[in-house]
């Protein structure tokens, strides 16, 4: 199944002629997930080759202007468009009723069920065949970042050593990939180990929204194949990073690294630059050779919607 980001703003605090402020669209199959919505978002989707869908859920991280002034826009173009029946919900750290409570006068009675969620960092939402799971960040405020992961996968089957052992095409094939034991026509039981390589690890997303550098966010992104980090300064800001409780490119690469993530993802980038300056920064304490081969680092500021894919492993 596809799996997909949509970075739609990757400005800090402000709008720029070239980039919106937070919005980030992740897109997995069908679904499609909407990760804060800074003013100008829905612009910025119907700028896109994807449009403006009809959300059905939107998370967003904290409670800052920039991460949802947008919001209130988009739920009032779902209202002039006619949408009366598909349901939105919105889901926050602790605050979010209140945040709706306050933009009530903006938006008014609208057409559609809009129900506002908030979640507990550790707090999981279980979707089948995947999970969103909010954790703890330090910026200062109410704030989550969010982890989406998929479970481990079978191993690959082993056409030949099925054959092999007499396992016939068809069911009994597929029974063996679910997990499930087969008995073939010679009588021999068949498990799952014998024509099953090595469970395959499922994917794993990490948004972490705004905040300084975190042990809570090396824990939450260990492993992962892609932590899309906050960077909204370059190390000679170092200073004014800790005091804002927001991260240095370098300090997000530094995560990146104890995490062993495999691809970082720079956003969230001040609107005193341009993006190519953050390729040049490095980790604070240089890693290994052999671990920098694990990951790498790709500053997002296009001027209009930029996307990262991963599909399978």
């Amino acid at each position: 199944m596809d799996l997909d980001l949509v970075f739609l703003g990757t400005a800090a605090s402000m709008p720029t002629a070239q980039r919106g402020p937070a919005a980030l669209l992740v897109r997995r199959g069908s679904e499609r997930l909407l990760f804060d919505c800074g003013e100008g978002t829905q612009r910025q989707l119907q700028r896109s080759a994807i449009g403006l869908p009809d959300l059905q859920e939107i998370f967003l991280t904290h409670f800052h202007a920039d991460h949802f002034l947008g919001l209130p826009g988009m739920l009032k173009t779902f209202a002039l468009r006619g949408r009366d029946e598909t349901p939105l919900t919105v889901y926050g750290p602790r605050g979010l009723r209140e945040l709706f409570k306050r933009l009530h006068p903006f938006l008014g009675r609208l057409p559609y069920p809009l129900t506002a969620v908030e979640l507990e960092a550790g707090e999981r939402l279980e979707r089948g065949d995947y999970t969103i799971e909010g954790f703890a960040v330090e910026h200062g405020t109410e704030a989550l970042g969010y982890v989406i992961a998929e479970p481990d996968r079978p191993g690959r089957f082993d056409v030949a050593a099925a054959d092999a052992l007499g396992v016939p095409d068809g069911p009994a094939r597929g029974q063996l990939q679910a997990g499930e034991e087969v008995t073939v026509g010679s009588g021999r039981t068949v498990t799952p180990a014998e024509v099953l390589g090595e469970p395959r690890p499922g994917r794993k997303l990490v948004l972490t929204g705004d905040t300084a550098p975190s042990p809570l966010v090396v824990q939450a992104a260990h492993g992962a194949d892609l932590l899309v980090h906050e960077a909204s300064f370059l190390a000679d800001e170092a200073q004014r990073a800790r005091e804002t409780m927001h991260s240095t490119a370098a300090e997000a690469a530094e995560v990146a690294r104890l995490a062993r993530v495999r691809l970082l993802a720079l956003t969230h980038v001040s609107p005193r630059y341009f993006g190519p300056e953050l390729g040049d920064q490095r980790p604070v304490t240089s890693p290994r050779r052999r671990r920098c081969r694990r990951s790498s680092a790709t500053p997002v500021s296009s001027r209009r919607s930029s996307r990262l894919r991963r599909t399978t492993r």
